[in-house]
C-alpha cells in the first residue's frame, strides 16, 4: 500500500524561497529534465491515458448523469 510518506520534501512557509537542491537546473534558461526525459515522461503518459480511455464508463456514474439530465429537464417551481 502506498501511504504517500517521503512524498514531499521540506515545507517552506509562505514568502521565503524553496531551498535548491544539487540536482535542479542551473537556471531558468536550462530545463529541469533533458529532452529525452521529456520525452519517455510524455509517452509513459500517453499510453496510460490511452488505456484508461479504453476502459468503460462505471455504471453508477451513467446512472448519474441521467439523473442530472432528468433534473434538469424538470421544470422548477419557485414560491
Amino acid at each position: 500500500m502506498i501511504d504517500g510518506k517521503g512524498m514531499r520534501g521540506p515545507q517552506v512557509p509562505p514568502g521565503e524561497p524553496a531551498p535548491q537542491g544539487e540536482g535542479e537546473a542551473a537556471g531558468p534558461d536550462q530545463p529541469a529534465l533533458d529532452r529525452n526525459v521529456q520525452g519517455r515522461i510524455g509517452s509513459h503518459l500517453r499510453a496510460m491515458y490511452d488505456e484508461l480511455m479504453q476502459q468503460p464508463i462505471p455504471d453508477r456514474f451513467i446512472d448519474l448523469l441521467a439523473e442530472l439530465e432528468r433534473s434538469a429537464t424538470k421544470p422548477t417551481t419557485d414560491s
